[in-house]
């Protein structure tokens, strides 16, 4: 099948943004993410949501959440301008699920699946380039010199949402937001559960192969 239509899941430190770049490579689809369509369609005419703001622009300025509804509408625009895409960070919750069985059907569905206390160690090894954000990993991505950025010498900083008290956060909000929409998921005859802790190639190995035996 060319141009398949692919959702991609796991928790934060799955490998997701990474793997997703992967497949829009080698299969020649869109990469669609919520922050990326919202960035996409911030001037969207929305009035007839009956939201606070007319555009998703006045709520990203404003600093306040995008509702669901606009999420929603959004994300529907930018699959519906996809000729095959993989879909990463939505949906976020099993209404968010429903509404996306409305838009469009999927071909395959990848689920991530990595231990706790690994994907802990992942994210809060990862440090930024303060100046230039290029990306490390303090044990398996390391600079050359500790706490200076390889490309441009700026300093490497751990993001605040990046410690360990933060990360167990936010994957426990996963735990009770987004897992149960892989439950939701398990009985799609194009789920398949992909072992998340191998290197990087190992799991785009496992990841192409699951895809190429469920289209053609």
């Amino acid at each position: 099948m060319s141009n398949p239509r692919l959702l991609i899941l796991g928790p934060p430190g799955a490998g997701k943004g990474t793997q997703s770049a992967n497949l829009a490579e080698e299969y020649g689809i869109e990469h669609i993410t919520t922050g990326d369509a919202l960035r996409a369609n911030k001037d969207m005419d929305i009035s007839e949501m009956d939201t606070e703001y007319d555009t998703p622009r006045a709520y990203m300025e404003a600093g306040d959440l995008v509702p669901d509804a606009v999420v929603n509408a959004i994300v529907d625009e930018a699959l519906s301008q996809a000729d095959g895409f993989v879909l990463d960070g939505y949906p976020r919750n099993l209404e968010q699920a429903e509404e996306l069985s409305g838009m469009t059907a999927l071909d395959v569905i990848l689920s991530l699946e990595v231990d706790r206390e690994e994907l802990v160690d992942r994210l809060t090894g990862r440090r930024i380039c303060d100046d230039c954000g290029a990306n490390y990993h303090v044990e398996f991505s390391p600079p050359e010199t500790e706490g200076v950025c390889d490309d441009c010498g700026g300093e490497l900083i751990q993001r605040e949402d990046d410690n360990e008290e933060s990360v167990r956060n936010r994957l426990d909000v996963f735990q009770d937001n987004t897992a149960p929409v892989i439950d939701h998921y398990e009985d799609h005859d194009g789920f398949v559960t992909i072992d998340g802790e191998g290197t990087p190639d190992e799991v785009w190995a496992a990841i192409s192969d699951a895809v190429d035996a469920r289209v053609e």
